[in-house]
């Protein structure tokens, strides 16, 4: 009977090792010893993708439920301040454009979050990859687009916080099984409190092509930082390409391509070539304009996410034509997703229009 309190004052007390997040949240303390057997010790058969931060696997409990497991590298750049960050953020956001935490796992070095689980993957997976881009014809991807958009604008605006989210990207944006658009891996994130609208940072994070010039150059991040990110978004999701697909010697990247066939009055041959007879050509223009609004050069310029969302949903509105973007791009090789990290001392490269 001793030992059975013994253990117990001990599971008790490793418990209250966490932090209190605050407010109403539910959120669940998973053991190290159940995230092992749902994830079958963390298998290569269940790993889902890897990031800048970690790495996450497909799990399924004993009660069934199926669930996505961030595992933090501990070699990684994401700190404890950084965890507390995501889970704090993550728990109290609610809204259906916005990933689900369930729970989160701490034990030594280890630290893990666990969200619901979204069988579709990443938007990466579909729009550049040729045999499933055609799952998605150009009424399913204009609801992805107004999905993003709805949750950025919960993010900005009407959540009790205002949220930056600072790497919104394709692969940041997974699907459910209706292929609806959530928002997820707030490590990066940052709150701003009272009348704050602007930060900035000396530690640069995200990743190459859908930083805005302003944080990429200077460590400034806003509201108009994710806006940026948007518009290279929507582009890619238009185009069916990656912003950095033109990486080549003397050649800009897509928004100098995009940039280059507006000015042309030529926009509509960025279209994916396998969204077919479904593209409805006003709509497509209507993204286009609104995307190179967002990659404007000056963060003054770009359009809220109020903004996108009236622009969005009017499309009779006369719209603002846009000025020439910043093409941002590294001096260097460069991977699918190229992440910054405090240590990095690769060169920027800012490429004005022509």
């Amino acid at each position: 009977m001793i030992v059975f309190m013994i253990t117990l004052i001990i599971c008790y007390s490793q418990t209250k090792q966490s932090w209190d997040i605050g407010g109403n949240v539910d959120l669940q303390v998973f053991n190290l010893s159940t995230i092992t057997k749902a994830t079958d010790s963390f298998s290569c058969s269940n790993k889902l993708g890897e990031g800048g931060f970690g790495t996450v696997y497909k799990g399924k409990l004993l009660n069934g439920e199926e669930i996505a497991v961030k595992r933090l590298s501990q070699s990684s750049g994401q700190g404890m301040q950084e965890f507390k960050n995501e889970v704090t953020l993550i728990a109290k956001l609610q809204h259906r454009n916005l990933v689900r935490l369930l729970g989160y796992c701490f034990h030594k070095k280890e630290k893990m979050l666990v969200y619901e689980y979204l069988p579709n993957k990443g938007l990466d997976s579909y729009i550049f990859d040729q045999e499933k881009a055609f799952l998605l014809d150009w009424k399913k991807r204009f609801q992805i687009i107004q999905g993003i958009v709805r949750g950025l604008l919960y993010l900005h605006h009407d959540s009790r916080l205002r949220i930056i989210h600072r790497d919104l990207k394709a692969s940041n944006v997974l699907l459910d099984t209706n292929l609806n658009p959530k928002i997820a891996d707030f490590g990066m994130a940052k709150i701003f409190g009272g009348d704050e609208d602007e930060g900035k940072t000396r530690r640069v994070v995200g990743t190459y092509g859908y930083m805005s010039p302003e944080y990429a150059m200077q460590g400034l991040f806003s509201v108009k930082s994710d806006v940026f990110s948007f518009g290279v978004l929507v582009l890619e999701i238009v185009s069916g390409k990656k912003n950095n697909s033109y990486f080549k010697e003397n050649s800009v990247h897509l928004i100098g391509h995009v940039w280059d066939l507006w000015k042309q009055e030529n926009a509509l041959m960025v279209v994916d070539s396998s969204l077919g007879d479904t593209v409805n050509a006003d709509e497509v223009l209507l993204c286009i304009h609104v995307g190179m609004l967002c990659v404007q050069e000056l963060a003054a310029d770009r359009p809220t996410m109020t903004d996108v969302a009236f622009m969005l949903s009017n499309h009779d509105t006369i719209l603002p034509s846009p000025n020439q973007p910043a093409f941002i791009f590294k001096q260097v090789e460069c991977g699918r997703d190229c992440d910054v990290g405090s240590g990095n001392d690769e060169a920027i490269t800012i490429l004005h229009a022509r």
